[in-house]
């Protein structure tokens, strides 16, 4: 195992001088990536019909195409998941990336084609390990296993019979991983890609207890669960008592923040590594290259064109998007994509806010539809994790889930709030000094949320419920979404997800 270790380290950091490449010159990257999508896709219907072959500059490309959300797409993803090609991409759609819905519809689809598999989705596999063995040049990262949360497949639901098929994008990936990949993880294929989840973590669970296991990569709240049926099976008090060899979770989907205390409780060593990811349905947009920094490298050779929409904008009539080169650090855009998976000028629902140009690194700062603005105060994603993960911290509390969303104005009340419901592993033993450094930590971070609560004005103090372990897992149960690639709305500025919330909570009383 020493031999391969040392073969595949050396192979992964052959990729580092391309990295560099793009670093150094974005602009350049980025105009390149554009016009091999433009030369792809001029031949389809989608081309044909937006002039493609009359594009000559950015500028063309933004006066000829109109920018898409999921729901204005759909009719192009339809028609080719019905088994109709050269609609949206120049080769044949075999896959379909499944993920959350939007309101008129339950699930998205989103095309996955060979380009954007081996261009993107693999080719980000392989810069996080080249970046990771270039930051721990003594890693014995291929001397085991890789332990690999994934989804599920299922048929094309728009063309049961056909070729086609679809899956939650880690099911997509893990079915066409090549075979020096599949051989170097765990726990096998057909165990990886079961659809019925409890039965899937307690499968995993004894499939991978016995293996000697050196890295995990998944989403932190399904690892989690995993980790715990296996301490419970090897009647141990913490994982390195199971995998003394492990060395780093890869992990992505939501932010790490709130989870972090409790995965130092898992695995108390100091030598364990953590690695952030941006890889979603639509593609790979960012790894975190730095050990010590909690931002991301944006990946500009990757076969995604990207632009952004100033959120001061979002809500106008017609939203200007604007290249990269015209990004400002500090902040929040909302991110558009043109990609070799057949997307064009979509609106992927995520935000980011850019802390360097030089290279271009950002934070994901929320979702364009995840955040609270009630009453003007404008509290997204990033601000809510950054005072919970604070007050948990202080309080020497380990949290496991949560959401918020406002109480409105009533006749009775002059004032709003939010009402937040969090589920722990370990309670902060003063509950209201709990919420003092929630509340007073989100005023310092946001000015316009300080001014709302500033004497009560119009906002009251938050609302907040503590929840014991499970209530959130019951929740996603009773609606049908256990798996990896369905998450908890962080915030919401409605309260249905809330209030369905509240009432299982009633139940547990």
């Amino acid at each position: 195992m020493e031999v391969l270790n040392s073969f595949m380290t050396w192979v992964f950091k052959t990729r580092l001088g391309q990295i560099e490449n793009f670093k150094k010159n974005p602009i350049q990257t980025q105009r390149t990536v554009l016009f091999e999508l433009i030369d792809a896709g001029r031949k389809t219907e989608f081309g044909r019909k937006y002039n493609f072959s009359e594009i000559k500059n950015y500028r063309d490309f933004a006066d000829q195409l109109p920018l898409f959300d999921y729901d204005s797409f759909k009719p192009y993803i339809d028609r080719t998941m019905e088994g109709k090609q050269g609609v949206i991409w120049n080769s044949k759609i075999e896959w379909f990336s499944k993920s959350s819905g939007t309101t008129s519809s339950r699930s998205k689809y989103i095309p996955v084609t060979e380009e954007s598999l081996e261009e993107c989705h693999y080719k980000g596999g392989k810069d996080m390990l080249s970046l990771y063995l270039s930051n721990y040049p003594n890693s014995k990262l291929f001397s085991g296993k890789n332990l690999t949360i994934g989804g599920t497949l299922e048929k094309n639901p728009l063309n049961p019979q056909g070729t086609a098929k679809a899956g939650d994008i880690s099911a997509v990936i893990m079915k066409n991983l090549p075979i020096w990949a599949q051989i170097v993880r765990t726990p096998n294929l057909e165990t990886a890609l079961m659809g019925e989840w409890e039965a899937k973590i307690e499968k995993m669970a004894r499939e991978t207890m016995n293996e000697n296991v050196v890295s995990i990569a998944g989403v932190p709240t399904w690892t989690v669960v995993l980790l715990r049926r296996i301490l419970e099976l090897k009647g141990a008090k913490h994982i390195l008592e199971v995998w003394p060899n492990l060395e780093v979770f890869f992990h992505g989907a939501v932010a790490f923040g709130p989870y972090r205390s409790l995965f130092k409780e898992l695995i108390p060593s100091e030598k364990m590594r953590y690695m952030e990811t941006y890889n979603a349905s639509e593609g790979f947009f960012g790894i975190q290259d730095q050990p010590d920094s909690d931002e991301l490298l944006l990946l500009l050779d990757y076969g995604i064109f990207y632009e952004f929409i100033p959120m001061e904008e979002w809500d106008s009539e017609n939203p200007k998007a604007i290249p990269l080169q015209e990004v400002e650090i500090g902040k929040n855009y909302a991110v558009v994509i043109s990609t070799n998976g057949g997307l064009w000028r979509y609106k992927i629902g995520d935000t980011i806010r850019f802390t360097s140009t030089a290279p271009y690194r950002f934070k994901i700062s929320g979702r364009t539809k995840h955040f609270i603005n009630a009453f003007g105060e404008e509290v997204i994603v990033e601000n809510a994790e950054s005072a919970i993960s604070f007050a948990a911290e202080k309080t020497s509390s380990t949290i496991l889930n949560f959401t918020a969303a406002p109480v409105y104005f009533s006749s009775d009340e002059n004032q709003g709030a939010h009402e937040w419901i969090i589920e722990f592993k370990n309670p902060p033993e003063n509950k209201d000094q709990f919420i003092h450094l929630l509340d007073n930590h989100l005023r310092e971070i946001n000015s316009d949320y300080d001014a709302k609560r500033y004497k009560d004005l119009a906002l009251k103090a938050p609302l907040v419920h503590f929840a014991s372990p499970g209530l959130f897992e019951k929740w996603l149960g009773k609606k049908g979404k256990l798996g990896g690639q369905h998450k908890v709305p962080r915030l919401s500025n409605d309260r249905g997800y809330l209030e369905e919330l509240l009432e299982l909570l009633k139940e547990e009383i």
